[in-house]
């Protein structure tokens, strides 16, 4: 039933883990386990939300919100039964956000020794946080042509990054503080930097 109910879960406006999306008045002791053997399986990956942008990020995870990809972006696709030629064809369709989140996901997962984490309280959300060495990178993920995050310009703002990645449709360039990344160059993402 979780796994079942990951496309839904990444439909809703802020993605994190509800188990009363998977069971109606269902509990996190309910599917802890099930969940636990998914990712320890690689069959989905989580996505802590941290208390804290800063490093190590680690220890400022919320263990009790999270969000859950699934490892193969081709399988999600197949799950929301999203057809080709809508990707193909460049229609808009509502889960492009969450495929594009779910295929930067997959790319930047390898590269970078301490897994993606997310920001998000009441008033802002970061789509990913990353750790390199000890810099903290935010990331913004596109899929469609829209570019404005309010939330990712005031963090950039108050806490003047290093590095802020955006990935994109868009070429390679710098926007002021934010460097936008297209998606086919984000297994490169590293290289980059």
């Amino acid at each position: 039933m979780v796994f079942r109910s990951i496309v839904a879960q990444l439909a809703k406006p802020n993605e994190k883990f509800m188990c009363g999306v998977v069971r109606e008045g269902g509990r996190a002791r309910n599917f802890e386990e099930a969940i636990e053997w998914l990712v320890s399986a690689g069959m989905l990956n989580r996505v802590y939300n941290v208390a804290k942008v800063e490093h190590p990020l680690p220890a400022f995870d919320k263990l009790d919100q999270f969000k859950l990809f699934v490892f193969d972006t081709g399988l999600l696709k197949h799950l929301a039964g999203i057809d080709n030629r809508a990707i193909l064809l460049k229609t808009d369709y509502q889960f492009k956000g969450p495929l594009t989140e779910n295929f930067c996901l997959q790319q930047l997962r390898g590269q970078f020794q301490v897994g993606l984490r997310y920001f998000s309280d009441k008033n802002n959300e970061i789509d990913f946080v990353l750790q390199h060495g000890t810099e903290i990178i935010p990331i913004e993920v596109k899929g469609g042509e829209d570019k404005s995050a309010p939330s990712f310009k005031k963090y950039i703002a108050k806490h003047h990054p290093k590095h802020a990645l955006r990935f994109s449709k868009r070429g390679y360039r710098k926007d002021g503080d934010i460097i936008n990344i297209p998606l086919y160059l984000a297994p490169k993402t590293k290289e980059l930097l």
